[in-house]
């Protein structure tokens, strides 16, 4: 599908919420997880004693997809497949790894231009681009919602149909690219429907560590969620503070990061609420210390986690 490229504006602004220092860190709080000597690997303990460094992780993007319903607040939840190699049976938000093609110049952009998004991010100009970027393809790819328009004032109506799913999985297999689908369709990425909400890092000791930036969006009126299959085998729209008393009650397993971003919506009535959020973006990184028999993961004080 070709169309004239559209103009793209890049006036609008974000809110200032780019963190102090990159060393600087919150104090520490409770122990959230306790690992027992048999879960315990040599890797591990040479990580902990400085024998060995850790992984260095990998950018990634992740985003709180919300709306409103019955008078509240809603957001949008996947259940990993069992059969994945990261985090099989949690509940997460859509979201995943940047691809290097995330940094493609040609991708149609509007909204806040990355030099804000940079600032916003704590991270370079390129950086900032691919992350919002691989926000929302992943979210697509994962949700089938699409967070891009024809125009700077304009979003897609509604993305089911053979076509579409037809360029989702092509974007999920990589025969794709990003900029490849937007070009073809006409397409502009709607930046400005993004909002920056938290900042996490995989604890050193995890040997598959991940940088992640978080964001939310409202879901796009006319659109609609769908199981997409493949990496997830079920998913939701629940209120916020009912996945946070699932997971409570050992109903609903989540990674830190989820339950602490679930729990930072609870309160906010509406989406437009969530939206106007003044969030400040410092990151954090849960640390594994040695304790009596084992280890125990350590979340930093002032984090928004529900113990």
């Amino acid at each position: 599908m070709s169309a004239k490229r559209p103009e793209c504006r890049q006036e609008e602004s974000l809110p200032d919420t780019a963190p102090g220092p990159a060393e600087a860190t919150l104090p520490e709080r409770e122990a959230i997880r306790h690992l027992g000597a048999g879960e315990i690997t040599p890797w591990m303990r040479d990580v902990l004693a400085g024998r060995a460094d850790p992984v260095q992780p990998r950018d990634a993007a992740t985003v709180l997809l919300v709306r409103r319903a019955g008078g509240g607040l809603q957001v949008y939840l996947l259940r990993r497949a069992p059969s994945m190699r990261f985090a099989p049976g949690v509940y997460a938000f859509p979201g995943g790894s940047v691809d290097p093609r995330d940094r493609d110049h040609r991708i149609r952009w509007t909204g806040p231009p990355p030099r804000e998004w940079a600032r916003a991010l704590g991270a370079d100009e390129a950086q900032a681009r691919a992350l919002v970027c691989a926000a929302v393809r992943e979210t697509f790819e994962e949700s089938g919602v699409l967070l891009a328009g024809p125009s700077a004032a304009e979003v897609v109506a509604d993305t089911r149909g053979d076509d579409w799913e037809e360029d989702r999985r092509a974007l999920v297999d990589r025969s794709l690219s990003f900029a490849e689908f937007l070009d073809r369709r006409g397409l502009v990425l709607r930046a400005d429907l993004l909002r920056p909400w938290s900042r996490w890092i995989t604890p050193a000791l995890e040997p598959r560590r991940y940088d992640t930036r978080f964001f939310v969006a409202v879901l796009p009126s006319g659109q609609q969620t769908r199981d997409v299959g493949g990496e997830a085998d079920l998913v939701a729209w629940t209120a916020p503070e009912e996945a946070v008393r699932g997971w409570r009650a050992g109903q609903m397993a989540m990674l830190p990061p989820t339950v602490a971003n679930l729990n930072s919506l609870v309160g906010y009535a509406a989406p437009e609420e969530v939206l106007e959020a003044e969030r400040e973006i410092t990151p954090v990184q849960p640390e594994f210390r040695e304790s009596a028999g084992g280890i125990t993961l350590i979340v930093p004080d002032g984090v928004d986690y529900p113990l």
